[in-house]
């Protein structure tokens, strides 16, 4: 049987480390690297070329939303499915958009994420139950408000996105150093 191969993209080793061991317990799963931040990710799923990847969205040096991105322009077939321990609508809408087949609620239950790879690794998509509960209220884009919002995203290039999160982070940094 052919295993379906992960790639854990999450900045928090704790977290990392517990979906590795939930999913070296699934004979079809194999986990063939770990990321702790979204430029890594990049890197090892270019290098390893991963069926899926669990994406945390909040990561530094480059967040899972920009590495999403990156992630689908360099490995196309390659399926990413966001984690995230926040709900907001505008996060599952940034996430879709930026290509992710998929949203996980980090207090997901084990089963529901196997279940998740096995079903976006068939072409399909997987939302964390209460979220899916929630997307019909998430109205789809008219094709004209569709066409502005990809004229949109398409004024700023993948690293421009980049530059602007990394001054972002500085600027955060800055302020907790002053703080102290």
């Amino acid at each position: 049987m052919k295993k379906i191969t992960i790639l854990l993209a999450e900045d928090h080793t704790i977290v990392r480390e517990g979906f590795r061991k939930m999913l070296e317990f699934e004979d079809d799963l194999q986990v063939v690297g770990e990321a702790q931040d979204g430029r890594q990710a990049v890197a090892l799923v270019t290098k390893l070329r991963p069926a899926v990847v669990l994406m945390d969205i909040a990561m530094p040096l480059l967040n899972g939303l920009e590495a999403t991105r990156q992630v689908l322009k360099a490995v196309p077939a390659t399926k990413v499915l966001i984690l995230s321990a926040h709900s907001d609508d505008a996060y599952i809408k940034s996430a879709t958009e930026s290509g992710a087949v998929g949203f996980l609620l980090k207090q997901t239950s084990a089963h529901d994420v196997c279940r998740a790879i096995r079903e976006v690794q068939k072409g399909k998509t997987f939302f964390s139950p209460s979220i899916s509960k929630r997307l019909d209220r998430l109205n789809p884009p008219s094709p004209s408000r569709a066409a502005l919002l990809k004229k949109k995203a398409a004024q700023l290039t993948s690293r421009e996105m980049e530059v602007l999160q990394l001054r972002s982070e500085e600027r955060r940094v800055g302020k907790e150093c002053r703080s102290r």
